[in-house]
């Protein structure tokens, strides 16, 4: 089995050498009977900084010869940095993850473990069914996460606990086949994958995560999140348009 691990990269010169290194640690660390290949695929969102640089200079060279760098030149936001990733992977399950790895490494092989427990087509990391899964955020931005994005879920129609969590993992042509189809740029895209893998019939087991490392988050938790709920309505129609034509 190959595994396929995507980073979206944007302006992380401090901390992308540091995340190439562990990764390569843990990940040789799980290769074995049930993994025998895996490969890094850093996607880069239009960085300003020396992020690019440093992974091409790495890509390919002894012990990064399974790290690539793929991207673009222009800022499109994290939904499409992540697209681009996936689309250029061709492992048998696809991971993504932030480049900071706020989970830490060690829930790589949890979701490993839960794919071939469960048989799942997919694993969400969930802070919310994790008793330690908010330590850190202060009370008012764990209240606030929870309600707002409790809500943005049952609107989208789904009930996992964690739509917005950075670690989510899937069988890797569901994903493909599910990104080739995803059109949203921004932080909502997210809700689309799980829309449509949902759609798509997918088994999805959530796996509880905690945050082990508080990065400065890029997001406007009121005003993000009132753009999110613009986004669902417009997925929403999105999936009900493509539902009609295959229906004709």
């Amino acid at each position: 089995m190959k595994l396929s691990v995507v980073i979206p990269m944007y302006n992380e010169e401090s901390a992308v050498r540091d995340t190439a290194d562990e990764l390569v640690g843990a990940l040789d660390g799980y290769l074995g009977p049930e993994l025998d290949e895996y490969e890094i695929v850093f996607s880069n969102d239009g960085s300003t900084d020396s992020s690019a640089e440093i992974v091409g200079a790495l890509a390919g060279r002894d012990r990064y010869r399974f790290v690539r760098l793929t991207g673009d030149a222009v800022n499109r936001g994290k939904g499409a940095a992540v697209r681009r990733g996936v689309l250029a992977t061709d492992g048998d399950i696809v991971l993504f993850t932030d480049c900071d790895l706020a989970y830490g490494t060690a829930v790589i092989g949890d979701a490993l473990d839960l794919f071939r427990k469960t048989g799942a087509d997919a694993v969400i990391g969930s802070r919310a069914i994790h008793p330690k899964g908010y330590d850190g955020y202060t009370k008012i931005r764990r209240a606030a996460s929870k309600i707002y994005l409790g809500t943005l879920a049952r609107y989208a129609g789904f009930s996992l606990s964690d739509s917005q969590c950075g670690f989510k993992a899937f069988r890797g042509d569901l994903c493909r086949r599910i990104f080739s189809s995803c059109e949203t740029d921004g932080w909502s895209f997210d809700f689309e994958v799980l829309m449509r893998a949902i759609k798509a019939g997918a088994k999805i087991e959530e796996l509880p995560v905690t945050v082990l490392r508080h990065g400065n988050s890029r997001i406007r938790l009121v005003g993000d999140s009132l753009k999110m709920l613009r986004d669902v309505r417009r997925i929403k129609k999105t999936l009900a348009a493509e539902e009609k034509r295959r229906q004709a």
